[in-house]
């Protein structure tokens, strides 16, 4: 007698969202009047997407205790530019208090290619 195979699920891998894109110069400052919100992929990894064209890979320096996917960023910002070393700070779902504070790392473009 043949007993029956479980079906068992796989987690679903998410897309890598830099996949097609080549790295560019990184830069230690960003315009934020072309980019939207930050986008944190995983904890080491935060987006900024400048166009369809450009997305703005930084991180933190270091490490940043309850930088994930579902996070908040709160950042603070003294101009019309994002740089290296800015100050932010990660608060998780559901809770009022924040993480203590991070800083960016550089920003590392990353472009379609043209065809």
């Amino acid at each position: 007698m043949l007993a029956p195979l479980a079906a068992c699920a796989t987690p679903a891998v998410a897309p890598d969202p830099l996949a097609g894109l080549v790295a560019g110069e990184p830069a230690n400052c960003i315009s934020l009047n072309r980019n939207t919100s930050p986008e944190v992929v995983d904890e080491r990894t935060i987006l900024y997407r400048e166009t369809a064209r450009r997305v703005w890979r930084t991180g933190p320096v270091g490490n940043c205790p309850g930088l994930r996917p579902i996070t908040t960023l709160i950042v603070r910002v003294q101009g019309a530019q994002l740089c290296r070393d800015d100050p932010f700070q990660v608060v998780a779902p559901q809770q009022i208090i924040a993480s203590g504070i991070c800083r960016f790392d550089r920003f590392t473009p990353y472009e379609r290619p043209r065809r």
